[in-house]
Order: C-alpha cells, then sequence, then structure tokens
C-alpha cells in the first residue's frame, strides 16, 4: 500500500457516498501561544491565523530570506521569505527534493498518524512527490491528460454552471459570491473533468477545504476523497470516457491505479483550493478596486491582466509545503540541514521588497509571480484554473452586469490556515432579474432523457419491468436553473445528477 492513509470502506453503491467529517477548527479555541520552543514563531495558532502577512514581515526583519518557524505540532521547517530564495529553491531539486520521505521527521518517528500535516507532507506516489526519471513519467502522464482538454470545452462547461448558479439568485437581486458562486464553480467543473459523479459536489467541498485547512478531522476528510475517487476509477474501467481519469488508466506510462488515484486527488484538491481563492479574490477587486472597474468597463484592461494583479497581491495558496533538503546546503543565508522541510513562502515572496519595492504599482501582465511554482515542478493545471476562474467571472459579470458590492469594503473578513487565505465572505446586490438557461442544460437533461427512455424500452423488450428497473428521469428536467445531466454509460448516472442539483439548490435557498 502506497498512501499513507487506511484504506477507506468501499461505499455500497453510486448513490450513497460515505457522509464526510463535520468540521473541527483544530485551532478555533485559544491558548496556543505565538511562539514555541527555541522562541520560534508558530505558523498556526490564533496570532499566525489572523494576520499571516504581519507575521511574514516580522520574519522577514528578523531573518531576511529564509527564517526558521513551527508547525502543527511544533516540529521546525524553513519558510523561504524572498522571491529569490524561492526560485532558487525551486528550480534546484538536486539540492532541495520533493521526496517528502526524506524528512528527518518523518526518519526519526517524530511525526503521530493523526498528524494534521500528513493529508500535505505524507508522500503519495504522484509526480508532486518524485524527481527525476520517476517524476517525467508520472507528470507526464498528467500533463498529457490536462492537456487534452481545450479551452472552449472547458468554456463551455463554466458557462453552463455558471449560468445555472446566478439562475438561483438572479431573481432574488442578492447574493453571497463566495458560498454561493465561487466555492461551487470550480468544482463542479472539475467533477466533470475527471468523470466523477456530480452527486459528490457538495460534500467534496467540505472534505477539501476541511484537509487543506489542517484540521482534526483532515485526515476523515481525506479518507472520504479517496474512497470517491476508488469508486470513480472503478466506474471508468468499466465505461471509460473523455476525461482525466480514463486518460490516466490508459495511459502508456503505465500508472498503477494507487497512482491515478493519487493523481486524481492532487489535482481535485489543489484546482478547488486554487481557484476558488483566485475567483474570490478576483471578484473582490473587480468590485472595490476602481482602478480595475474603470479599466475594464473601459476596454483598457483585459480580466487576464486584473487576475495577473490578483496572482501578485493574492496568491491562491499562500505557501506550499515543501522541498527537503538532500544534503546540508545554504539558502538565503541559512544553514540548512539534510533532512529539513522548507515551506515555499508564495506570498511573502510575491511581495519582497526586492522585486515589488512599490506594492501600490500595478503588474498588468506580468507573470514572474511565485503563484504558480517555477522549475520542473510548477503547476501542470494552472492555465485550466486560469481559465476557469477568468471564463467563470467574465460570464457572470456578463449576467449581472450591474453586480455591486452590498457592503462595505471595510467589512469585508478573511479566514487563514497555515497553507491559504480565505475571503469569508462577498456580498453583492444587482437588479433582480430572470436568467435563461444555458442551452447545454437543457440539451444535456433531453439526452438524459432520451437515454434513460432508451434504456427502459430496452429492458421491457428483455421482459422486464420498465417501471420497476428504469431509473426515473430528472425532475423538472430544462426548467430555468436545472443542470441537465450529460448522456450516461449507464441509467443510474442521470438520477445523481439531480440529486446532487437538488442538493445544491436547496443549500441556497435556506
Amino acid at each position: 500500500m502506497t498512501t499513507p492513509f487506511p484504506e477507506p470502506a468501499t461505499p455500497a453503491g453510486p448513490s450513497s457516498p460515505a457522509a464526510p467529517p463535520p468540521g473541527c477548527p483544530a485551532h478555533a479555541g485559544g491558548g496556543i501561544a505565538p511562539t514555541g520552543p527555541g522562541g520560534l514563531r508558530r505558523l498556526y495558532g490564533p496570532e499566525a491565523e489572523t494576520d499571516p502577512a504581519g507575521l511574514y514581515e516580522k520574519l522577514r526583519a528578523e531573518y531576511g530570506e529564509v527564517a526558521p518557524v513551527l508547525l502543527h505540532g511544533d516540529h521546525r521547517a524553513w519558510l523561504v521569505l524572498g522571491h529569490g530564495a524561492n526560485i532558487a529553491a525551486m528550480r534546484t531539486p538536486s539540492l532541495f527534493s520533493r521526496d517528502s520521505r526524506l524528512w528527518s521527521a518523518f526518519r526519526n518517528n517524530e511525526v503521530p498518524p493523526d498528524s494534521p500535516l500528513l493529508p500535505v507532507v505524507a508522500w503519495q506516489p504522484i509526480c508532486v512527490f518524485a524527481d527525476g526519471d520517476e517524476h517525467r513519467r508520472l507528470r507526464g502522464a498528467l500533463l498529457d491528460g490536462l492537456n487534452g482538454f481545450d479551452r472552449r470545452g472547458i468554456r463551455r462547461h463554466v458557462r453552463r454552471f455558471t449560468t445555472d448558479l446566478v439562475q438561483v439568485v438572479g431573481p432574488t437581486g442578492r447574493a453571497e459570491l463566495i458560498s454561493q458562486f465561487a466555492e461551487h464553480l470550480p468544482m463542479l467543473v472539475m467533477t466533470k473533468l475527471l468523470g466523477m459523479p456530480d452527486e459528490y459536489g457538495p460534500q467534496l467541498v467540505t472534505a477539501a477545504r476541511d484537509l487543506l485547512k489542517g484540521t482534526e478531522t483532515a485526515i476523515a476528510s481525506n479518507e472520504y476523497v479517496v474512497a470517491g475517487l476508488r469508486r470513480t476509477i472503478a466506474l471508468k474501467r468499466e465505461s471509460p470516457g473523455d476525461d482525466l481519469t480514463s486518460r490516466l488508466l490508459a495511459h502508456p506510462a503505465g500508472l498503477t491505479e494507487d497512482e491515478v488515484m493519487e493523481h486524481l486527488r492532487v489535482v481535485l484538491l489543489a484546482a478547488n483550493e486554487t481557484t476558488v481563492n483566485l475567483i474570490a479574490d478576483s471578484l473582490k477587486m473587480v468590485l472595490t478596486d476602481p482602478r480595475f472597474r474603470a479599466h475594464l468597463s473601459g476596454g483598457q484592461m483585459t480580466l487576464g491582466e486584473a487576475l495577473d494583479q490578483v496572482l501578485w497581491d493574492s496568491p491562491p495558496m499562500s505557501l506550499v509545503a515543501g522541498r527537503w533538503a538532500t544534503a546540508d546546503t545554504e539558502l538565503g543565508g541559512q544553514r540548512i540541514g539534510a533532512g529539513d522541510l522548507l515551506l515555499l513562502g508564495l506570498a511573502a515572496g510575491n511581495v519582497d521588497p526586492v522585486v515589488r519595492p512599490d506594492l501600490a504599482a500595478p503588474l498588468y501582465g506580468n507573470r514572474s509571480h511565485l503563484s504558480f511554482g517555477a522549475g520542473p515542478h510548477e503547476c501542470p493545471g494552472q492555465d485550466i484554473g486560469r481559465h476557469v476562474a477568468e471564463a467563470g467571472i467574465d460570464i457572470l459579470l456578463t449576467l449581472l452586469p450591474d453586480v455591486r458590492l452590498a457592503v462595505a469594503e471595510e467589512e469585508l473578513t478573511w479566514s487563514s490556515a497555515w497553507i491559504s487565505r480565505h475571503l469569508t465572505a462577498l456580498p453583492v446586490e444587482f437588479t433582480a432579474r430572470d436568467i435563461e438557461p444555458d442551452p447545454l442544460s437543457v440539451a444535456e437533461a433531453e439526452e438524459a432523457e432520451a437515454e434513460q427512455a432508451k434504456a427502459g424500452a430496452q429492458q421491457v423488450e428483455q421482459g422486464g419491468s420498465a417501471a420497476q428497473q428504469a431509473v426515473p428521469g430528472p425532475r423538472n428536467a430544462g426548467r430555468a436553473g436545472t443542470a441537465g445531466p450529460q448522456a450516461p454509460t449507464t441509467p443510474t448516472v442521470p438520477a445523481q445528477r439531480r440529486g446532487w442539483w437538488d442538493v445544491l439548490t436547496g443549500l441556497f435557498r435556506r
């Protein structure tokens, strides 16, 4: 078994996923001092999560480009703060490896099995934790799978789901764009690209965010995600499709089932977390910064350029864990020991005074930020993530052209964890309007009904009862605000998709 997590029990069937664990913030309570053993600052606890940017600047002032810090469980690590030092670590795998098995804390058995760090730093059979030839084999398969999606096809999915989401709130004239848009669009699109049953959507959002926060339930959340992916792999072995799961299973690199599952897991989690934050922060900037709103409406700056500015100022991931030193070395004036853990400080590096002496200066079109990494492990899905965010915001602004912030900008708040920072809510208002259904939603709903009718007819011909054997067609197919199912390979999929949409709209209307 190559995954560090216990194998989850397989649910009974595709319509009964295991319930995700309840959220349980590990650091909600006080009592965690900002410093720990040796006087080192902690990257967890109330102070670190209240003002992470302030903490980074304190560390920069005290230590320079690289600072010693403490992670959950008071494990020592090095936080890379300088832009140049981050680039050096990212581009020198011979000195700073991605193989977490090198970590001295693992070798000394200092990490307990319930550590909230495990879902992020425990070794898995994926390109993220590999170097050299093995990295090229695994990353090549993943890149081939991701590159099979064209921008027009992705935009169709984004248009369909954005329209479906906006239909729910359009007649009300008000919306909260984090919980009712940003947190759902990426997962909807990614479940489509991975070929997963859409019923997993709401639970996957909860589990993914819980896992990356490093809470006490992070391990259980990871098990829930793994269970869903293994069921999807089993489905795609029987009925391959035009999706990432099927492409990885069939790739000539010969990925094992564990390798396929782990790559799907990292794509799903990373794409969701980063794209949610990119959409949220970009929408906030468009709605609150007069420079952006004026430029966008006047046609002087593209939405893509606006996203570049956001990627500099508010990277979707504050830091990445990590790199592990292969030998004693030096970085940013600090002596790094063999087996030490390095945390790549993307947010800190993006505001390094060496590269950005004036933080107010615009950076339209400048893509030398650290938000997607650099070197051999640069994010392979960055183009898809950018396109989902850009297309989703563009379509949202087209459907709701007069959308505006419903509260004062000063009232907006953020929540932070050791890896990322999230805009908590983005309440907006606009002229109430009915939104026409996207043609793709209607077409897919009609196609699903036709498939179900065909399946029912075949069962009758075989002597069975269509009323008893055929899966019921989607309720209210084709009405405004519904997400029609794609033509299934088995008659159970359409009912799953309708169940997912009912759950989603029910959450919105509570």
